[in-house]
């Protein structure tokens, strides 16, 4: 298979910067921009923070990078790496007590005591608005047998258990992520019933159910705790007080001379995230919206919305099922008056009508003007000034 015009493997970066490895000469390179710091998983299987404006290669569960794009995030619990702001119940917790996933010596050891009763802690004081969706997040590592964390958020309508020893759940917790360290990172999302401030609790029991029990000094390790609005964690954000992670921004791969074509093909490798609120995109445009093909990640997170628009006219609006939160591998190949669509090794879609957009001068992670930035992991991006056949097309979406 001949080489693309553009490929963005993640591989290489620098402040406002992210490199394409075709075309070499740096005309396919992105504009990269975020407000804030923020945290990824590097090539090590540690937590780290990177400056403002630099862009984060996740090495989360996997032996090659992908470009981490969130949303806008505010962390509400204050003091997430330490004791302070905790009231605790038949429990002590112990700061700085072992190596943390981002590598520091400043994990909680949250141990239990002989009192016959409930053992736990309690988060601070956070507000939530009534029918809001709402993700608690935190890390835990065993370090005693036969215990089990119960998370309790009436705040949000949810609980549920995790099992230390085996990493099963019950309720409504999940594990998001299992990390090198055998630190995992569990919690769950609900939907606030009322507009309220108040508390949830982190507590250790014998099993699934038992609440109360005798202590015996047994202990687990616990760090980063957070709660964000949304209906998913994103990456972790430190705080000592609220604290804000602001969104990623990846536009502008490409020139006109690059995208001087009349046929080619698009394709992305893409783990996408649902966002409620709003459809995300990424289009490959002219700038504006006279021309471009678009591809829509719905808000609702079942569907891709695939659409061109030609001299301001719109055509080949089709929508394939897809799933959010793991890998996707999409494809359109177009030449006039023919449109195929391929998601995930299948041709999903003709269209024998309609102009190839003209005057394609960027390949933007976000609708043309900058708004609804997609958000997910960048695995592979390319686009080729012919139409791959539909072998070709199969075997390179092809999961």
């Amino acid at each position: 298979m001949e080489n693309p015009k553009l490929a963005l493997i993640p591989s290489g970066y620098k402040s406002g910067t992210v490199y394409s490895i075709l075309p070499t000469d740096g005309v396919g390179d992105f504009d990269f921009s975020r407000g804030s710091t923020a945290t990824r998983v590097n090539k090590d299987g540690l937590i780290e923070t990177v400056n403002n404006n630099v862009p984060r290669l996740d090495w989360l569960n996997s032996d090659c990078p992908s470009l981490l794009l969130e949303p806008q995030r505010t962390n509400l619990n204050t003091y997430s790496e330490s004791s302070t702001g905790k009231t605790t119940q038949n429990v002590t917790l112990t700061d700085n007590s072992t190596i943390s996933p981002n590598g520091e010596l400043n994990a909680i050891k949250v141990t239990d005591d002989s009192v016959n009763f409930r053992h736990r802690f309690f988060a601070n004081n956070v507000s939530v608005t009534s029918g809001t969706q709402y993700t608690i997040s935190f890390y835990v590592k065993k370090n005693s047998p036969n215990r089990y964390i119960y998370l309790n958020a009436g705040i949000i309508g949810a609980n549920g258990s995790f099992s230390l020893d085996n990493q099963s759940v019950t309720g409504s917790m999940q594990v998001f992520e299992s990390l090198d360290n055998d630190w995992y990172r569990i919690g769950f999302t609900g939907t606030a019933p009322t507009t309220q401030s108040s508390i949830y609790f982190i507590q250790m029991q014998l099993g699934t159910t038992d609440a109360s029990y005798v202590g015996n000094g047994s202990s687990f390790y616990f760090w980063g705790l957070q709660m964000e609005q949304g209906s998913y964690p994103t990456s972790y954000i430190k705080t000592t007080g609220t604290v804000t992670r602001l969104k990623d921004v990846c536009i502008n791969g490409g020139d006109s001379d690059l995208f001087d074509i009349t046929e080619g093909t698009l394709f992305l490798d893409v783990t996408p995230y649902i966002y409620p609120s709003a459809n995300t995109y990424i289009s490959l445009n002219d700038g504006g919206s006279s021309d471009r093909f678009v591809f829509i990640f719905q808000s609702y997170g079942t569907e891709v919305r695939l659409f061109g628009v030609s001299s301001g006219v719109n055509f080949l609006s089709n929508y394939q099922t897809i799933t959010f939160n793991q890998k996707n591998k999409i494809a359109i190949t177009f030449k006039q008056n023919e449109f195929k669509i391929y998601v995930n090794g299948l041709l999903k879609h003709t269209d024998t009508s309609g102009n190839v957009p003209i005057g394609l001068n960027q390949l933007d992670f976000t609708e043309h003007n900058g708004n609804r930035n997609f958000q997910g992991k960048v695995h592979n991006a390319r686009v080729y000034d012919r139409v791959l056949t539909q072998a070709e097309a199969i075997e390179l979406t092809t999961i």
